[in-house]
């Protein structure tokens, strides 16, 4: 059996951009992605704190160093620039390899996204 496990979190960002004429996906800071051990192309739950929403979407990586967190698509329609959100990427386990198991956390600065 697999359990879901929290692999990476990246706490607290401020949405930079929403972009509803784009095909989907979130764009996140490749530093931003790389600290907290997230992949192109990864499934991710982001949850705005401003308003509530919550939504899985694929991650494509922004400029490095930029801090960009760019909701893109349909989700544009969800999260707003200078809303705060949570982006959270999950793995599959066995309860042995969940066991003692410590997701990556991340806290980048709110107001700029860029790690402290």
């Amino acid at each position: 059996m697999l359990i879901e496990i929290l692999k990476s979190k990246i706490h607290r960002v401020t949405v930079t951009d929403a972009n509803l004429n784009y095909i989907g996906s979130i764009t996140i800071d490749e530093a931003l992605m790389e600290a907290a051990g997230i992949q192109s192309w990864e499934k991710v739950s982001v949850v705005n704190i401003t308003n509530g929403n919550r939504l899985e979407t694929y991650v494509i990586p922004g400029e490095r160093g930029s801090g960009t967190i760019c909701l893109n698509g349909a989700a544009a329609h969800l999260f707003s620039r200078g809303d705060i959100a949570i982006i959270m990427a999950y793995a599959q386990m066995t309860p042995e390899e969940a066991h003692g198991f410590q997701p990556t956390v991340i806290f980048p600065d709110t107001a700029t996204n860029r790690l402290k």
